[in-house]
Formats: C-alpha cells, structure tokens, sequence
C-alpha cells in the first residue's frame, strides 16, 4: 500500500513539475510576443498563438492577463533572448535545443556542463542544424468543417500535409517559411487553433541499444528540468518495442 502511495504521489509531483514547466515556458513566449508586437492580441498575431498554448495547457486565464500585463509595463525588466544550441548527445545523436533566457552567459554554460557529464560535446552554431527540417505544426479543431474543402483552401497558404488527430482534431503541417501565412489562413477560414508551434523534423535517425537509450533518457531529463530550456529535438531512433 506504500508503495502505491509513493509511486502516486510521484506521478503527482510530476504533472505538477511539468505544469510549471509549460506555465514558465507560456510566460517567456508571452515577454517575447508582447515586447516585439504589443500587448493587444487583436493586433499581434504571435501573441494570440501564445494565448491560445496557454488555454492548451490549461493555464489560468488571470496569470496570462498578467504576463501580459508585466511585459507591457515600463518597469519590467526582463529581456528574454532566443537562442539556440547544437551539439552530439550519448550514443552520438544530434541534439538542437532552443532556449529562452535572461542570461545566455548562465544558459550555455549549464547546457555545455549537461552535454560533456552525458559524454557528448556542444557544438557550433549551425553545425547540425541542417540535419533537421523546420515546420509549422498546428492543432485545429475539426468539428463541423470539410476538410477535403479545408485543404484545397489551404494550399495556397503553403500546407504541406494534414494528418487526422482524435474525433475533433487534427494537425496541420507547414513550411517553417509559411507559419505566419498558414495561420493568417487558418483565421480568415474561422478555423479554431488549439495549438501551434514550430517544430524541427529530423532527416535521418541514429540507432541507440537500450542501455544507450537509458543514457540519453537521462541527458533529456537534465535538459527538461532546465527553466532556460524551451524545447529539445533530437534524431535518436524510436524504440522498436
């Protein structure tokens, strides 16, 4: 009984750590939208994209008005930067990683401590970025639309492919060139996007053994528990099991 209490209890504190982990992340992308367009989402179209994430995660509404609020203000000091870092994990994959931070200097040296206790190397700039292909990825609701007529319209916009989700949702993918035209489409036709983001597609996989794969679960781990860490892409092949 325990046991079972234990083992509850840290599936608890692990959705909770990963709540906070998409809030923080919200937060940032929301001090970056505002600062670069301002705070009226009816005129910032990158801001209503992060909106509608933080209704995805089920982020509350007053602490979003509030991040808005605090980037807009005058005394907000914060100034997150983009930056993204490259380099080869255990067993030899590809890792880009894309950070939002107030101190690069503090960011990549904690990056760079995570790649070389995992056995791999941070790389330079660019040296591994062209292993990956960029994409705009966005979650729709479906309900009540034609979609053989919703794709037709969409080509124009630079649709790449639709795939179908669950009963009310689907994905649509797009040029990393074509993100803000596919949601500009997606907005003219009245379609709901529940979530969008950009995404990197790896073009080749790297085959890891189990006890490999275990390494590299670890050094992702380091990466996710990192507030500075946005997202994480890899190349390192799915497990056949």
């Amino acid at each position: 009984m325990g046991r079972i209490f234990e083992k509850r209890k840290h599936k608890m504190f692990k959705r909770y750590a990963t709540m906070a982990k998409q809030f923080t992340k919200i937060g940032k992308d929301i001090s970056i939208a505002v600062k670069a367009g301002g705070p009226d989402p009816n005129t910032n179209a990158r801001l209503r994209l992060v909106i509608q994430n933080a209704k995805a995660v089920n982020m509350p509404k007053d602490r979003v008005d509030a991040a808005i609020a605090k980037a807009a203000g005058k005394n907000d000091s914060e100034n997150f930067q983009e930056v993204v870092y490259e380099g080869k994990g255990p067993g030899g994959v590809s890792v880009v990683i894309e950070s939002a931070t107030d101190n690069p200097t503090r960011t990549v040296a904690n990056v760079r401590v995570y790649f070389n206790r995992a056995g791999g190397e941070l790389g330079k700039t660019g040296s591994l970025d062209y292993l990956f292909e960029r994409k705009g990825v966005f979650r729709i609701n479906t309900a009540g639309k034609n979609m053989e007529e919703l794709e037709f319209d969409l080509i124009d916009a630079g649709l790449d492919s639709i795939e179908p989700g669950d009963e009310n949702d689907a994905l649509v993918y797009c040029a990393f060139s074509d993100f803000g035209s596919m949601q500009k489409a997606l907005e003219s036709k009245g379609v709901e996007v529940i979530e969008a983001k950009l995404t990197r597609i790896p073009s080749s996989h790297v085959q890891l053994n189990a006890e490999q794969q275990a390494e590299f679960q670890k050094f992702l781990d380091k990466l996710d528990e990192d507030e500075d860490v946005s997202e994480v892409f890899h190349n390192m092949a799915e497990s056949e099991e």
